[in-house]
């Protein structure tokens, strides 16, 4: 079953008797679980026609570089293979998506797309639409709730988001069945060859500066054995040993959610039947904080700025900017970790090495980066930037909120301090009251090199 609130009109088109259903695949890109394919899927069938997939490959996507392409090529590969053996054509191509889309559509009866909540996915799709000749159906199938649906406004907290998604989340937490094509195809269009990404990084001409990371790999089928492999061996103490950076008790799906590999709502129901008792901690961060960060992307048009935190946070942090600090950082010595801090290199190093780092420490980075900065505002562009450039899941929903929250946003006030005002503050005192830290920094040294070293 697809709920209607996940299928939205952007045009107002009439069907055309034409050759083909076209599916721009661009935010869901996977096979599996996917609500946008399945309906370009029944809509075809509906016309006795086949469908096309087209996904738009632009060299212009802010931040991305060899790291991301690299990781979105291995997953577009898989991709292509599963939808040939359903009778389904692929087609890539290095364009812009909007005009890309637009084009391909010309000889198309409809078009189904699926949906992102950033700022140039939300550009794309009001472009294609507006200069599109046929109906462009969006379908909303990377969050559990549709954003919609779950709240009308953008929300303060996950306080107040958490009943609202909790009245609705069961209506929607029901398998998708999959689709068959009635009508298949044995070749469409020319398209590019995505299994060669080496070749495809040179026409693309990115950034290579930030190489691919060697111990995780795109695609759904990957995405499916992390899934696995994290219910079987670690979710049974994600309520108690997530938050510990010494300990990998974390899913390490959040690659995967970003580029659209897997989905949110297949993950939701493989832990759900697990039947742990930790599987509501893994939920409440699955579905109340990923989509407590769609919400926000969503509403607050200004999410990737420092003028998007709540109004006591930019109070407090500007009556505090001119307070001393006792380090101060430039943003190149904490880009390459030379700080003198050896638990916020380690972090730092995780994720210039492997694009990802353990989520409690990405707290305290944030926080040390606020502390260490000339003023909060050149805090948050730093953070975002290193975010951005370096994390296989940079530019997404739940990086911006993550970064945001460090400043204050989705937070309330705490006691008042200097340099942070009553934005919460943390520190190293805690890290090692509360965990083996130490550990932490040497397994980092010993999987990612020192790096730079500390700065003493």
């Amino acid at each position: 079953m697809i709920h209607p609130e996940r299928i939205q009109r952007l045009n107002e088109h009439k069907a055309r008797r034409e050759n083909f259903v076209l599916y721009w695949m661009q935010q869901s890109q996977r096979t599996t679980c996917n609500h946008a394919l399945a309906h370009a899927i029944d809509l075809a069938n509906g016309l006795s026609l086949p469908v096309i997939v087209y996904f738009g490959l632009t060299p212009l996507y802010p931040g991305a570089n060899a790291r991301h392409y690299t990781f979105l090529l291995q997953g577009l590969t898989v991709v292509r293979d599963a939808l040939l053996r359903h009778g389904i054509p692929f087609i890539v191509r290095i364009e812009d998506p909007a005009t890309g889309v637009v084009e391909m559509a010309r000889d198309a009866a409809l078009a189904v797309t699926d949906r992102g909540y950033t700022r140039i996915q939300r550009t794309w799709r009001a472009e294609a639409a507006r200069n599109m000749g046929c109906p462009l159906v969006q379908v909303e199938s990377d969050v559990v709730v549709p954003v919609e649906t779950a709240s009308s406004k953008e929300e303060y907290t996950a306080a107040t988001l958490r009943p609202k998604l909790k009245q609705q989340r069961d209506r929607f937490l029901v398998p998708l069945e999959e689709r068959e094509i009635e009508n298949r195809l044995g070749t469409g269009p020319d398209s590019l060859d995505v299994s060669d990404s080496e070749k495809v990084l040179a026409r693309l001409g990115v950034d290579e500066r930030v190489p691919a990371v060697n111990w995780i790999s795109g695609g759904q089928d990957e995405a499916e054995k992390w899934l696995e492999k994290f219910i079987k061996e670690k979710l049974k103490y994600y309520d108690t040993l997530r938050n510990d950076p010494s300990k990998d008790y974390l899913s390490h799906l959040s690659p995967y959610l970003h580029f659209g590999h897997i989905s949110p709502l297949r993950i939701a129901l493989r832990v759900m039947s697990s039947g742990h008792t930790a599987r509501h901690a893994f939920l409440e961060e699955l579905i109340v904080r990923r989509e407590l960060a769609m919400n926000f992307v969503h509403y607050n048009n200004m999410y990737d700025r420092y003028d998007s935190l709540p109004a006591w946070a930019l109070k407090t942090l500007e009556e505090h900017a001119a307070d001393r600090r006792e380090y101060e950082y430039r943003r190149k010595e904490l880009e390459e970790a030379r700080t003198h801090d050896p638990y916020w290199n380690a972090a730092q190093r995780e994720l210039l090495v492997k694009g990802k780092m353990h989520g409690y420490m990405r707290m305290y980075w944030g926080k040390k980066i606020i502390e260490w900065s000339a003023s909060p505002r050149k805090a948050f562009d730093a953070a975002l930037y290193l975010n951005d450039r370096y994390s296989l899941d940079g530019c997404d929903p739940n990086g911006y909120a993550g970064v945001a929250w460090c400043f204050g946003k989705h937070d309330r006030p705490w006691r008042e301090r200097e340099i942070f005002g009553t934005v919460r503050y943390m520190n190293a005192r805690g890290l090692e009251r509360k965990f083996d830290i130490r550990a932490y920094a040497r397994a980092v040294e010993e999987e990612c090199g020192s790096g730079a070293g500390d700065r003493r």
